[in-house]
């Protein structure tokens, strides 16, 4: 597996492969048009924003949590053939359980 580092408050998480599917049991594809937030697991955690006095912000994620992130504001990346999202810490909306 390919080693990646996010910088400064990036956050790498792998998207969950739920199927989604309609209250008629009817599943839709990944293709299909959603406007729901995103759902992984971090895979890899930045050191921290750098701030004005030259000291780093420390990171309230870590690697293995669950969260939830905005829809629009990460990068969706694919490498090895999984589905990943760059977000910035503020990208993060919750912390499942």
């Amino acid at each position: 597996m390919m080693k990646l580092k996010p910088l400064a408050d990036h956050v790498l998480v792998k998207l969950s492969a739920e199927a989604k599917m309609t209250k008629s049991g009817i599943v839709l594809p990944d293709t299909a048009e959603k406007d729901e937030l995103e759902q992984g697991e971090v895979i890899a955690v930045g050191p921290g924003k750098m701030l004005e006095n030259g000291t780093r912000a420390a990171m309230s994620i870590k690697i293995g949590d669950r969260v939830i992130l905005k829809k629009y504001g990460p990068d969706k990346v694919k490498i090895e053939g999984t589905e990943y999202m760059v977000a910035e810490e503020s990208d993060i909306i919750a912390v499942i359980g």
